[in-house]
């Protein structure tokens, strides 16, 4: 019987709630990576918290001892298994996510805004309206897009703020949380 981690499936929306209570009622170690985003939305820029692997959390116990217990902790739905088999994550696996997330802060996932990539206007005179970006202005504060105005393109120079990536979807950022962490190449 040697402690582990292991994965259990949450009901939607409902991982940091599983995860309080895993801690609080069983005393167990949970892993629960959150990324902090900003979406686009009908009202405009909405900041957020998202789980980085929705409907899971990771759980370190030994798996016959809290079997039951977790099963029907609320907020889990059940524990990741194939037939009668449940996995555990390996040690290394878990350590290596734990190292992004070192501060047990959400991940703050940034876009990474370049000259031609589509943008949205979220606030301001232009909310609602598309444009491409220009250049982005020294310290990243302003950037410069192509906005169509009265027919004719417009350069016009706007708050970072303003404007979001268009195609703003959590699978579009995985690479770039690849980038943010790079991880030792291994033979």
């Amino acid at each position: 019987m040697d402690l582990a981690w292991y994965c259990a499936r949450t009901k939607p929306k409902h991982e940091h709630i599983a995860a309080a209570n895993l801690r609080k009622q069983l005393g167990l170690d949970i892993f629960h990576p959150q990324l902090r985003v900003e979406r686009m939305t009908r009202r405009g820029m909405v900041r957020s918290v998202e789980p980085l692997f929705p409907c899971y959390v990771f759980i370190r116990c030994v798996i016959q001892q809290y079997l039951d217990p977790i099963r029907y902790t609320s907020g889990i739905s059940s524990i990741v298994h194939f037939a009668d088999r449940i996995p555990s994550v390996p040690d290394n696996t878990i350590a290596e996510l734990m190292e992004c997330f070192s501060n047990g802060q959400p991940m703050r996932v940034q876009e990474l805004l370049e000259p031609g990539v589509e943008v949205i206007f979220g606030e301001g005179a232009f909310s609602g309206m598309n444009a491409s970006v220009l250049r982005v202005m020294p310290a990243g504060q302003r950037v410069q897009v192509l906005l169509e105005i009265l027919g004719r393109p417009t350069a016009v120079e706007v708050d970072r703020c303003q404007v979001a990536l268009q195609q703003n979807t959590l699978a579009g950022r995985i690479p770039l949380l690849a980038v943010q962490q790079p991880v030792a190449m291994r033979a």
